[in-house]
């Protein structure tokens, strides 16, 4: 199961397999069900993946600012 995949959310890369996948489960009805569009899934998945890790440092670097931003705030009101 994936997270939302609206094209807002995601880079280009991800956009792509996105399309990808989406294109090959319109393609093939029911082959997806056997596994046709594994390939294009697992790499979807993996492109999440590195988005997410991305996003996550990010937020974790900013965090961390805003916390020291914080304690010094705090100590220069004590």
């Amino acid at each position: 199961m994936h997270p939302d995949l609206s094209s807002h959310l995601h880079g280009a890369e991800c956009n792509e397999l996105i399309a990808a996948l989406k294109k090959c489960h319109a393609d093939n009805k029911f082959k997806k069900f056997v596994g046709a569009c594994n390939s294009v899934d697992a790499a979807l998945t993996k492109c999440l993946k590195r988005e997410l890790e991305s996003n996550r440092l990010k937020n974790n670097k900013k965090a961390r600012e805003r916390q020291a931003e914080s304690q010094r705030r705090m100590a220069a009101e004590s």
